[in-house]
């Protein structure tokens, strides 16, 4: 007897769905080539531009005199340092308390309401935060802030700390979610109470998570330049350690830098957007880092 011969072609609405499936596959193929693509030519045009200026005079020598080649960006390199840990002091500690007040004590509805208006502030448009703290720190002297009435890298590092206080706090609070409730619960069977069994058993699971969104922050804080120009943008060509005194910063040089008619500022300028770069991309890859020994010390694979 002949047995029917059957197709396993697909046709009618199989068909359609196949072509639709491969059409989107395409479309989304397409749109990541294009996102990795324009990374490529941004580094790529940065890099041709900048790497010649890149020296050892660059990294440790003040800026040079008008006209004349060589010096360097010494003061903007301290200056960025300085107000990114001024900015990491102060937006660690609340961004983890914040985290940990909604994911383990806050009840259900105020804890919506803390995530919800972490997220407006983090989509507030950074210039709106310089204005708010020259007004608050800079142009009126409060009796708590002891920097005075000018500009100053506390000042700065408080604009740059509250841009980065949601993405701490917001990072912290996935992070904490995904430590098993069985540690919670373990720890108050032996009768821990419940801030000790955050202290000791929650947070330290969860070190690498909070550290993660900590670099984040710090990447995203390393490169904001419009909050500077309200808080920090008067400063001298030397290196200053001094914190009540206004810094200069690496993302307000290359604007600076970037509208001179020297040649020789203009290839600094290049030269730092390709550090910054590079800066960025270091602290992402540690982010990510961290995060894959978080997830396989949580025991959750990718």
């Amino acid at each position: 007897m002949d047995t029917p011969h059957i197709s396993l072609k697909a046709t009618g609405r199989a068909r359609r769905r196949l072509l639709v499936n491969r059409l989107a596959e395409s479309g989304a193929t397409i749109a990541a080539l294009i996102a990795v693509g324009a990374l490529v030519i941004v580094i790529w045009s940065v890099a041709s531009r900048g790497v010649g200026a890149l020296n050892w005079d660059f990294f440790t020598k003040g800026p040079a005199v008008f006209g004349a080649g060589g010096g360097g960006v010494a003061p903007a390199l301290v200056g960025s340092l300085l107000l990114v840990a001024i900015a990491t002091a102060l937006a660690l500690p609340f961004g983890v308390l914040a985290a940990i007040y909604v994911s383990e004590f806050a009840p259900k509805r105020i804890g919506d309401q803390v995530r919800l208006w972490l997220d407006v502030l983090n989509g507030f448009p950074s210039i709106v935060i310089g204005i708010f703290v020259f007004a608050l720190c800079v142009k009126v002297q409060l009796p708590i802030v002891g920097w005075g009435k000018h500009q100053s890298a506390f000042a700065g590092g408080a604009a740059l700390a509250i841009i980065m206080l949601p993405l701490v706090a917001r990072a912290t609070m996935e992070v904490l979610s995904l430590v098993p409730n069985e540690l919670r619960d373990a720890s108050y069977a032996l009768g821990v109470s419940k801030w000790q069994t955050v202290l000791r058993v929650v947070l330290p699971t969860a070190f690498g998570g909070i550290l993660t969104g900590t670099t984040l922050a710090i990447a995203r804080a390393a490169g904001e330049t419009a909050p500077l120009l309200f808080t920090s943008a008067i400063a001298g060509q030397v290196v200053d350690w001094n914190p009540t005194h206004s810094v200069q910063s690496i993302p307000l040089m290359i604007f600076q830098n970037s509208e001179s008619p020297d040649e020789n500022l203009h290839a600094q300028a290049w030269a730092g957007a390709f550090v910054l770069i590079a800066f960025v991309h270091v602290t992402s890859l540690t982010a990510r880092f961290l995060l894959d020994r978080s997830r396989k010390k949580l025991g959750l694979s990718r």
